[in-house]
């Protein structure tokens, strides 16, 4: 695992730069068309919470968090990405940014955090049962966690659509139930190829119950109507409408292990 941990922390050290243009300050065009309108539902008031923005990035959501009030701390085991993150928030709202892994978070409390937030970070975790019970520990009895990550059944990488059509494929080429370690080829402005994790749903689910979580609610964001008019095209709005980009979890913590 500690091979695989550093393959993950050297891949996103060289895509960091590429990443900060992907999302920017207000995230890429699925998170604002899609996910974003129920990640922030899960969450609601954050006013006075501590939050820990597990996975940050260059820290485009933490700043937004901090912005409603929350008191931040992101982590990201990119030294790269956290050194993004920190200049950035320079001159915005005051947040703790840590090089740190998700499934470790040694320098993160326990039992310190309201809600932890996981924003498109699980499918890259290459230890899911250990971000899990990472999550738990850190957080306070009946935190809550909201969790978004890609949909597992039907990954975006290997879709193949009609044209002009909402007809598309996904091509599996092993078992959907098979736990593995995958890489897709670039795609958008990237040169690298990109390492994440497949899991099964079912597999997601029974590492949060299994971790001391309760699943108090779930959802599989579409574009909203309120939304429409953000699409850049026709095509855009399409997918929105038609493919279930990714999946949300709000869970709380109901033990500890």
């Amino acid at each position: 695992m500690k091979n695989i941990d550093e393959e993950v922390r050297k891949f996103w050290n060289r895509v960091a730069a590429d990443w900060e243009i992907q999302v920017g300050d207000d995230g890429d065009s699925n998170r604002i068309l899609n996910s974003d309108p129920v990640l922030w539902e899960f969450l609601g008031n954050l006013n006075g919470l501590v939050v820990l923005d597990a996975g940050c990035g260059t820290g485009y959501l933490s700043r937004k968090l901090a912005a409603k009030g929350a008191v931040v701390t992101g982590i990201d085991l990119s030294e790269k990405m956290i050194e993004i993150a920190r200049t950035n928030a320079k001159t915005t709202q005051k947040i703790d940014f840590l090089v740190d892994s998700c499934s470790k978070l040694e320098k993160v409390t326990s039992n310190y955090f309201d809600v932890v937030v996981a924003n498109y970070v699980l499918m890259d975790v290459p230890d899911l049962q250990g971000t899990m019970n990472a999550f738990n520990r850190v957080l306070k009895d009946n935190g809550k966690a909201v969790l978004v990550f890609s949909h597992p059944c039907f990954p975006q990488g290997r879709a193949t659509e009609m044209e002009d059509s909402i007809e598309v494929s996904y091509t599996w080429s092993f078992s959907y139930f098979e736990q593995k370690q995958c890489v897709d080829p670039p795609w958008g402005h990237f040169n690298s190829e990109f390492i994440w994790f497949h899991r099964s749903l079912s597999d997601y689910w029974k590492a949060f119950k299994s971790s001391g979580f309760e699943i108090i609610d779930f959802e599989e964001p579409r574009i909203a109507e309120e939304r429409v008019h953000l699409a850049e095209n026709e095509r855009k709005l399409r997918k929105s409408k038609t493919r279930p980009y990714s999946v949300v979890f709000k869970l709380q913590k109901i033990r500890n292990l």
